[in-house]
Parts: structure tokens; sequence; C-alpha cells
């Protein structure tokens, strides 16, 4: 979490690789190329900074995506600061 961005990830899901996001009342997927892939946001800064977050952390959104996939538990991603 971070700026009242909540980022997850879930067991089970499908391809392709994605993580979801809720920030006031509103959702949306991404995958790691920063594209919003389901859901909307209508906040500008938020968009700007998941895509800031997910640049930065694109190795370990894809080493998490990995440990989903093989049933392990998920490691923490540091939050934008």
């Amino acid at each position: 979490m971070f700026f009242g961005i909540v980022i997850r990830m879930f067991y089970q899901e499908h391809e392709p690789p994605h993580f979801h996001e809720k920030h006031h009342g509103q959702r949306a997927t991404f995958d790691f190329s920063e594209t919003i892939v389901a859901g909307q946001m209508h906040s500008r800064t938020a968009k700007r900074l998941i895509r800031d977050w997910t640049r930065l952390n694109r190795q370990e959104l894809e080493n998490n995506w990995r440990r989903i996939k093989s049933g392990e538990g998920l490691e923490r991603i540091p939050p934008l600061e």
C-alpha cells in the first residue's frame, strides 16, 4: 500500500501476469507493462504512481508471479515513497 493505493496479487490467477489495484473505491487490473487491462482509474495521479511503482519493481512483480504459479508465498514489494 502506498499513497492510499492498495496493490494485490492473488493465487490461482489466469495469464497474462497482472496485479490488482484499489484506490478510493475504484479498481483496476494492470499488467507488468503498466497497462490497465480491466477496470478503470479516473485519477491520473494514481495511474502515474502505479506506473512508476511498476516500472521500479517489474522484476519483483515477475518473481512474485512465478512464486504464485509454483505455489510459494509472495515476497513483499516495497511501497513507493
